[in-house]
């Protein structure tokens, strides 16, 4: 069994195991944004692997308990969920603190919420933009802020950002997401630069297109500003730009994710994973 160096600081991190990949027992994990989709997927990946979450995100209450419970059941940890409002800075900051408060620590953050709106830039409404970079950009500078402190008196920390291929490339008719997500990827560079001594590292995966509700809006929002049919969005426009002609799929995110949270992963930091098919290859 590897083991950390000695620091002299009685931090955890200095008593820890080793931590390969899969191995998240006693670890606690916050994960905006996942009721469904991509942070559904990731809470799943997590508590699987031992470690215990907090959800977050819109939806169904009964849905959401139901969730929330059969994963923990199925699972045997401890799953929690926070209602923040991810245009609240507060609430974002409360949903961080509460989760170390009542589960003792906090090891990885996900900031992963985000919304979407396809409209050109002369008509895209004033309301729609500030939403998409509260919600895809603020909220992750918020819930990092708060989550630093907590890490850095643990001695490790893992936050990771899921950015999207619309961090390194623009499409039109996508403004304030393209402009978020690039401002994920320099912020998630900063972080990483603050953090690299402090044995916590930061950084962002972008996927290509994946088949999750945000996606299935697009198609239909897609349709309508370029007047084509659902069928030709999907094939032409949405699977057009990943060279695979298909959607990534949640399990190759949860791969890279695994990867980045285990100490295997303690030399990526700043750094952003392209999992889309080939999409920024082009």
């Amino acid at each position: 069994m590897l083991h950390w160096p000695t620091r002299g600081d009685g931090s955890d991190a200095a008593q820890a195991h080793f931590r390969d990949i899969g191995d998240l027992r006693g670890q606690v994990a916050v994960i905006s944004g996942s009721t469904s989709g991509i942070g559904l997927a990731l809470a799943r990946s997590v508590a699987e692997r031992g470690g215990d979450v907090v959800l977050n995100g819109l939806g169904d209450a009964a849905e959401i308990e139901h969730t929330r419970s059969e994963i923990e059941a199925a699972c045997g940890v401890r799953v929690r969920y926070h209602p923040a409002d991810m245009r609240r800075s507060e609430d974002v900051a409360d949903m961080v603190t509460s989760a170390h408060r009542d589960l003792g620590r906090l090891d990885i953050l996900v900031n992963n919420a985000g919304v979407q709106h396809v409209e050109a830039v002369e008509d895209f409404p004033a309301d729609k933009w500030e939403q998409i970079i509260a919600i895809n950009l603020s909220s992750t500078f918020y819930a990092t802020r708060a989550a630093i402190p907590i890490m850095k008196a643990q001695g490790r920390g893992r936050i990771v950002n899921i950015a999207s291929a619309h961090g390194l490339v623009a499409s039109p008719f996508k403004s304030a997401y393209v402009a978020a997500k690039h401002g994920v990827l320099g912020f998630t560079k900063t972080v990483a630069l603050e953090l690299a001594q402090d044995n916590i590292t930061c950084n962002a995966i972008c996927p290509g297109f994946v088949e999750t509700p945000i996606v299935e809006k697009q198609i239909a929002d897609q349709a309508r500003t370029r007047g084509l049919s659902k069928e030709a969005v999907l094939k032409d426009i949405i699977l057009g730009s990943q060279p695979t002609k298909r959607f990534v799929t949640t399990d190759e995110l949860a791969g890279i994710f695994l990867y980045l949270v285990s100490d295997l992963g303690a030399s990526a930091n700043g750094a952003s994973f392209s999992i889309d098919g080939g999409w920024t290859a082009q």
